[in-house]
This record gives C-alpha cells, sequence and structure tokens, in this order.
C-alpha cells in the first residue's frame, strides 16, 4: 500500500502547491518517488496510477504546465472573466489595501490589526477643540439656523477666523494641517450641534479644489489658491454631479474644448466649457469653482489626441458666463446647496489643476482623492448624530415616567436602546480605525466605502430607534427637538458621495474583489494582456486558495475555530477566533460566486450586495474588538463591545446563509455543506446583553460618557440636551430619596400614591427630611420642564420654515 500513501500525498502536496508555488519541488519529488514505486510494484495493466502521476508531475512544475495546460486555457479564459475599461480599471484601483485584504484571505493576520495603533491627536488639535471649536458650537443656534434658512453672518465669520475651512491645508500656507482625527473629531462635534454648520465645514476639506491642489495642483496654483483657501478669502466648490451623470460620474455631459481665445486682454490657449450641474455644496457662495468635465482637442493644438477624457479645473466665479448662486433645499437643512450652469466659458489651459499635463487625468484624481476623503466627513458626522441621539434617550429613559417607572425600564424600550447603544459604539469604534490609517499613510479605498455606506446607515437606524422612543416628543419641532434636524439629514448622508445602494451593490464589493483578493486582479490583467506566465500563476493560485480555503471553511465550521489563536488575551478572543471562521467562509463564498457566475457577477447586484455586507460586517467587527483592547478593556464598554461584535457576527452569518441559499443547485449544496456544516453560524445579541447595554446607558454614567465624548453638550439652561442633562443629574440625585420612599410603601408605613403624594406626605410621617424634599422638588421640576415640547403662536407657526 505504500505506493498508495506516495500517490496521496504528491496530490496533497499538489494542493498546497497551488497556493505556495515554493512547494512545487516537493509535488514533483512525490510524483517521480510515486512513479517508480508504482512501475516496480504494479502490473503494466495498472495504467491509471502512473497516469495520474504524470498529471501531478505536469501540474507541479509551471514551464511543463504552461505549455501543456495553460496556454490552451488563456483564451477560453478571456471569453468568461469580465473585461474592464479605463475608467472602470481607474475606479478599481484607486487607493490602497489595508485590513480589508486580510479578511478577504479567509486567513486574516489579527497580529496586523491588534499591533496597530492609531496616533491620538496632538496637543496643538486638542486644544482647538477645547477652544475655538467649543466656543463656535456655544455660539450656534441651530433652530435659528433652520429659521433663518443660513448661518448667521458671526458664525460664518467665526468659522473663517477659526481656520476650518483649511483643516488639510499645510501650515506653511496658513492651513491648521490637522491629522484625519482630529478633522474626525471636529466634525462629530461640530455635527452634533448643527448638521448646517458641519456640512459647510466638511466641504472645502474633503473632495474638493483643496485635497486636488494638494496632491496635483502646480507650486504657483498651490502659493495663490491655498492660504486664500485656508483663511476662507476664496469659498470653494466641486462641481462634479450632473443631470446625466450622478452615480456614473464618468459620464458627464460637461465639455470642454481646447481653442484659443481672449483673457484679460490677451489671445491664449484655453478651453471653451460648458456645464450644467447640480446638488453642488457651497456652489451659491462660492467665489471658486473646481468643475470636472471631459476635455477635447479637435484642431489637435495639444497633440494627437482628440479626446483627452475627464479634466478638472479651477475656475474663478466672476468669468463671464457663469451662472451660480440658485439654492436646492435639501430636506429643509439649509446648508448652501445648488446647481450651476456654464455656458461657453473660457479660461486658460494654466486652470486645469496640475497645468496642461494634467489634462485628462481628472478621473484619476478624482478616484484617489475620495479613496481618503470618504473616509472623515460622512462618518464623522454619522457618529456625530449617533452619539447625541444615545446622550438624549439615556437621560430621557431614565428621566421620562410611565406607570411611575422610567421607561428605560420596558423591555420595548430596552431593545432599541441596546440597538441605539451597540451601533453607536461599533460606529465610533469604525471612525477611529479607519482614521487611526489614514493618518498612518494608507489609502483604503474599500475601507472608506465600507465606513460612509455602513455608517451613514448606521445613523438612519439609531435615530429611527431614538425617534420611537422619544415617540410624541419626537415628532415636534422646536428648539428643545434637537434629534429632529439630524433625522431629517440623513437621506443627504446616505446619499451623497456614492449613494448607498450603489456603494454597497457594486463598490464594495466589485472593487473589494478586485483590489483584496490575491489572485482576481492578476488573473484579469494577465487575460488581458495575453500573459500566459502570468496567468498561469493567477490560475492555478487561484484555484489553490479556493481548495484551501474550502478545507479550512468546513474544518472550523466542524469546530476547529476553536483551536484557531485569537492573538489577544483576555475579552474578545473568542469572537477573533470567530471571525477567522467567518472570514474563511467569506473567501470560499466570494470565490464560489466568482465561479459560478463569471463576469455576470458584476451585474447580480444582490449577490454582490450580500458579499459587500459579509466584508463589512467583519470590518466593523473588527474595529470594535480593536477599540475595546486598546482602552483597556474596561468593565464599563464590555456589555457595549458584546453587542456591538454579536451583532456584527450575526449579519456576516445573516448574509452569507441568504447568498448559500441563493445559489444555483449543486454549487448551493456544495457551499452549505462546506460554509455550515452543522447550520448557521452566529445568533444575534441575546436578551442579557440587550439588558445589560440598556441598563449601561441608563445606569452606568462612565459608560454613557464614555460612549459620547466626542459630542457638545450645551450649558444646562438651553433648551434641549443641556436641560435635559440638568434633568437627569437631578433625577440621579433624587434616586435615593425615592428609594426611601418606596421602602416605606412596602413596609407600610406610607399609603401609596402619585410621587407628589408620597413626597408630601413622607416629610408630614418624617420618613424624608425637608432637605431631600426639596430634591424631590427639583427633580420634579426638571422632569416637567424637559418632557415639554414646543408650542407656537399661529402667526409665528405661519412663518416657521
Amino acid at each position: 500500500m505504500f505506493e498508495y500513501y506516495l500517490l496521496a500525498l504528491s496530490l496533497l502536496v499538489l494542493l498546497l502547491h497551488l497556493s505556495h508555488p515554493k512547494f512545487a519541488w516537493l509535488a514533483a519529488l512525490a510524483a517521480i518517488l510515486s512513479g517508480l514505486v508504482v512501475n516496480q510494484r504494479i502490473e503494466l495493466s495498472s495504467w491509471w496510477l502512473p497516469v495520474v502521476v504524470a498529471l501531478v508531475l505536469v501540474l507541479a512544475l509551471p514551464p511543463i504546465r504552461r505549455h501543456v495546460v495553460s496556454r490552451f486555457l488563456l483564451k477560453p479564459f478571456g471569453a468568461i472573466l469580465p473585461r474592464m475599461g479605463e475608467t472602470e480599471r481607474i475606479a478599481l484601483e484607486a487607493g490602497t489595501v489595508w485590513w480589508d485584504g486580510e479578511l478577504f484571505s479567509g486567513k486574516p493576520n489579527w497580529r496586523q490589526l491588534f499591533d496597530f495603533e492609531p496616533k491620538p491627536i496632538s496637543e496643538r488639535e486638542q486644544a482647538f477643540i477645547d477652544g475655538p471649536l467649543e466656543d463656535l458650537c456655544r455660539a450656534i443656534d441651530d433652530w435659528q439656523v433652520i429659521q433663518q434658512r443660513d448661518l448667521p453672518e458671526d458664525i460664518w465669520e467665526r468659522i473663517q477666523k477659526a481656520g476650518l475651512f483649511g483643516m488639510i491645508v499645510p501650515q506653511q500656507y496658513g492651513g491648521l494641517e490637522f491629522s484625519a482625527q482630529a478633522q474626525s473629531k471636529i466634525v462629530t462635534r461640530l455635527s452634533s450641534r448643527s448638521i448646517t454648520a458641519a456640512v459647510t465645514v466638511m466641504v472645502p476639506n474633503s473632495l474638493g479644489p483643496a485635497e486636488l491642489l494638494l496632491h496635483y495642483g502646480t507650486e504657483k496654483q498651490k502659493d495663490y489658491y491655498l492660504p486664500r483657501l485656508a483663511s476662507g478669502e476664496e469659498i470653494p466648490c466641486f462641481a462634479l454631479t450632473g443631470p446625466e451623470a450622478g452615480s456614473d460620474a464618468a459620464a458627464t455631459q460637461s465639455m470642454g474644448v481646447v481653442c484659443r481665445g481672449m483673457w484679460q486682454g490677451e489671445e491664449v490657449l484655453g478651453m471653451r466649457l460648458n456645464w450644467r450641474k447640480r446638488y453642488i455644496t457651497l456652489a451659491p457662495v462660492a467665489t471658486l469653482v473646481g468643475l470636472a468635465f471631459r476635455l477635447t482637442d479637435p484642431d489637435h493644438l495639444l497633440g494627437d489626441e482628440t479626446d483627452l477624457g475627464i479634466t478638472c479645473a479651477l475656475i474663478p466665479r466672476d468669468v463671464e458666463g457663469i451662472e451660480i448662486g440658485q439654492r436646492h433645499d435639501p430636506m429643509g437643512i439649509p446648508f448652501h446647496n445648488g446647481p450651476t450652469v456654464g455656458r461657453d466659458v473660457f479660461v486658460p489651459l494654466d486652470t486645469i489643476i496640475g497645468g496642461p499635463d494634467r489634462a485628462g487625468d481628472g478621473w484619476r484624481m478624482l478616484m484617489q482623492s475620495l479613496a481618503a476623503g470618504r473616509s472623515i466627513s460622512l462618518p464623522a458626522l454619522s457618529v456625530g448624530a449617533a452619539q447625541q441621539a444615545t446622550r438624549v434617550v439615556g437621560a430621557y429613559g431614565t428621566i421620562r415616567e410611565q406607570f411611575d417607572t422610567p421607561i428605560g425600564r420596558f423591555e420595548g424600550i430596552e431593545e432599541p436602546l441596546a440597538r441605539i447603544g451597540g451601533l453607536t459604539y461599533t460606529m465610533n469604534a469604525a471612525r477611529w480605525l479607519t482614521c487611526g490609517a489614514l493618518d498612518d499613510g494608507h489609502k483604503p479605498s474599500v475601507v472608506s466605502a465600507i465606513v460612509k455606506a455602513y455608517l451613514t446607515q448606521g445613523m438612519r437606524e439609531v435615530l429611527t430607534d431614538a425617534m420611537d422612543i422619544r415617540a410624541g416628543a419626537g415628532i415636534q419641532r422646536g428648539p428643545r427637538n434637537i434629534l429632529s434636524r439630524a433625522y431629517c439629514a440623513v437621506p443627504i448622508g446616505i446619499t451623497v458621495e456614492g449613494a448607498n445602494i450603489l456603494t454597497r451593490s457594486m463598490i464594495i464589493y466589485g472593487q473589494g474583489a478586485m483590489r483584496c483578493h490575491p489572485y482576481v486582479h492578476r488573473l484579469i490583467s494577465s487575460t488581458a494582456d495575453r500573459d500566459v506566465k502570468a496567468f498561469d500563476h493567477a490560475l492555478f493560485g487561484y484555484l489553490g486558495f479556493v481548495v484551501v480555503n474550502a478545507v479550512r471553511s468546513l474544518l472550523l465550521g466542524l469546530g476547529a475555530w476553536v483551536f484557531e489563536d485569537p492573538v489577544i488575551d483576555g475579552r474578545g478572543r473568542s469572537y477573533v477566533k470567530k471571525l477567522s471562521r467567518l472570514s474563511a467562509n467569506f473567501a470560499l463564498a466570494s470565490d464560489l460566486a466568482s465561479l459560478t457566475y463569471g463576469g455576470a457577477l458584476k451585474r447580480r447586484e444582490r449577490v454582490s450586495g450580500r458579499l459587500a455586507d459579509c466584508l463589512a460586517w467583519m470590518y466593523l467587527a473588527s474595529a470594535s474588538l480593536r477599540r475595546f483592547q486598546a482602552d483597556g478593556q474596561p468593565d464599563a464598554h464590555l456589555p457595549l463591545m458584546l453587542h456591538a461584535v454579536q451583532n456584527a457576527t450575526y449579519q456576516v452569518s445573516e448574509a452569507l446563509h441568504e447568498l448559500v441559499r441563493n445559489l444555483p443547485g449543486s454549487i448551493r449544496w456544495l457551499a452549505r455543506l462546506l460554509i455550515f456544516p452543522l447550520g448557521r453560524a452566529m445568533s444575534a445579541p441575546d436578551d442579557r446583553t440587550i439588558a445589560k447595554v440598556a441598563r449601561s446607558l441608563l445606569e452606568d454614567r462612565q459608560a454613557r460618557v464614555d460612549l459620547t465624548q466626542e459630542i457638545y453638550l450645551p450649558d444646562a439652561d438651553e433648551p434641549g440636551l443641556g436641560a435635559m442633562e440638568a434633568a437627569l443629574d437631578a433625577a440621579v440625585q433624587a434616586i435615593p430619596v425615592e428609594t426611601k420612599l418606596r421602602d416605606a410603601v412596602r413596609s407600610g408605613r406610607l399609603d401609596r400614591g402619585p410621587g407628589q403624594y408620597l413626597a408630601v406626605n413622607g416629610l408630614a410621617a418624617g420618613i424624608i427630611d425637608q432637605a431631600e424634599y426639596e430634591l424631590l422638588e427639583t427633580a420634579e421640576a426638571c422632569r416637567n420642564e424637559v418632557i415639554q415640547v414646543d408650542a407656537f403662536d399661529a402667526n409665528v407657526y405661519k412663518d416657521l420654515r
């Protein structure tokens, strides 16, 4: 039987070789030895063993394999695999691969994640947050902003004076040059005070003129524009979206033609531009218009090419032919947003960002900039809204009573409370980890898409639950209802910088599969280039990758996940092991879907959307675990971390289940066997965890403070959160007195009755003293104040916006 064992060994080593080419010599040696043994010990009629040995030998040696196998497979694979146009290729190759690549591998290197230390913000950045930013927040009356349909003039001046338009501009140009972490914290705090102010500050520091100038501008352009942008002397906008080109921005019909024309009294070589753009934030007040358009050169004044491609330029607002100033009304949130039209606008070629040499390079510039910029602004705004909602409902659930019981004690309220707490923890962890990656020099394009889409969706879910808990008080607009403005703003975050439907179904998994998978991009590129050697390496590497992950997925599904190295000690280690299993499940499911649908996969958006859910929730779970470890595994945070990670792993498991359930017949059976050999993998947070999270928001002041530490806290005399915090403090101080009265009722020393009745009779009976009675009166007065809603005179109401 020796020859059979040797043959099995050769096959096993071959499988190893498919994913690790260094085993090629070992597979070949095993095949030769088994062949020799076969010739000596098996009769010639037993022809099949030598054939198998020869097959192993051919497949194990790349030079032979390329000649005998791969060159014949190259053409058929080229017909099956998706083809990429230039704009699609540029978009998919933008940015860098980071932790998302590990999650795609099927065997994440957890040491890489837990050894990564996001840099804390500097003392200079913290001083800015504690000083100028805090003063700005204090000066903003967001209800006034809503009613006036704009930020007051003094707020605009404060923003400009503080340098908030130049957070990304280097100090040498007069900017603040803040880290991604600091920018994120600033937007988080400002958005908790005013969505309008936050968006106004976000845009100049996100995808726009300053970002593009920093990376691609000429020195002359930087020296002129960056100081003016940093000081707020120039208000920028960036015009990308048009009626014909929304999510498909590369399909723009905004056109430029290279020609000669008059500029400041001289004939120069330039461009004549025509455009129609909409949804452009800051356009109504912009002094400098960044513009994306397709540039053509029909007279070949620049070279042989006619269609130069997408180009980006900076154009002063006052150039003849520009129509700008009208406003859209995005869900009643009055940040400046509107259309701009250009008719036969002539500008010189040096208005192109980067100069004439950058003509046609605009799409690459935009995709590279979006890979980083999308990671900061909208995720931070979403965290600000979620933290504010957490702070509000945590207080309201304690203050508001029904049936003589704080409403937060009811199980029906505990469930949304726990979702709010768990999601807010998840969102803030992802914000922190992603900004840490940016500050470390990464430009994780797939991760940026994840945090944009899933944190804005998280904001939607948190605010929906918060509004449900606030009930009637949540739907009455006015100064007291601070959640209503954020609630109205939710669709804005969901839509801009890549609508979430598109981001989920096409970008996260589509770009993730191309960039993060170790072989897919190489396979497609080698078929397009007709490179047999590269194709051979990619194809057999891919097959080995699939086999290894199939075996690993099955074994981990049968219970071997408990033997995985968790890397970390203490709490959370079991979830590291579970995520290792889910990573293997996901890698296998991804490849099975690719092999099943081939190039048609990119049109199977329900499939790619489920795979995006898997990748995104694994990243969010990873971020939650890393943040918990970085904070020192505090007891106060444990329920929050557990809810966050249990929910995330459950979402991955459910997405995998739906994916497998919808695969075609035999593939579905195989996938179910390899991914779910013992049934579904993960469970949602249980009732105990839900109760602990809800209680931590209601009773654990430290957990509540830690979870919401980035937001602005108003003074106690301000309607809304300020008054609610004061009422909570009063209610907490009164708890021992209320407990004393309840004990007296239970013992029969005091008759049961409403709260005020108990207080009066308790004082009369000597159960509480005058000071304790006054504590109860203060708490009751504060409670009555914060449960009130706004009401308006009929004439005032008619003028409300």
